[in-house]
């Protein structure tokens, strides 16, 4: 399955209700769960984002639908990128002409 790397950022109304957050993240992770999207893990980081969350999903249509509910409820902007494993990375460069 694909694997996606998201990028989060609270938002003012994310930071002012951060005491919550942990609860909010376990109810991702179960409405990720129930549209097929796998959380693989997740970091609170320093630096220029907030955090870090990586899942797999069986296509980016339909990680794109469960970020965007996430993002919707206002508490997290966010910036995702689709992540190529190893192997993925040794066939597309193989085949370059």
């Amino acid at each position: 399955m694909p694997m996606y790397i998201t990028l989060l950022n609270w938002t003012a109304q994310g930071l002012q209700n951060v005491k919550q957050s942990p609860s909010r993240f376990d109810a991702l992770r179960k409405g990720f769960q129930g549209v097929g999207v796998t959380v693989r893990d997740f970091y609170m980081l320093t630096g220029q984002y907030d955090m870090i969350l990586m899942c797999e999903a069986p296509d980016d249509t339909t990680l794109a639908r469960a970020i965007l509910s996430a993002a919707a409820q206002g508490y997290v902007k966010t910036e995702t990128c689709r992540a190529f494993t190893e192997q993925e990375y040794r066939q597309i460069i193989g085949g370059l002409s």
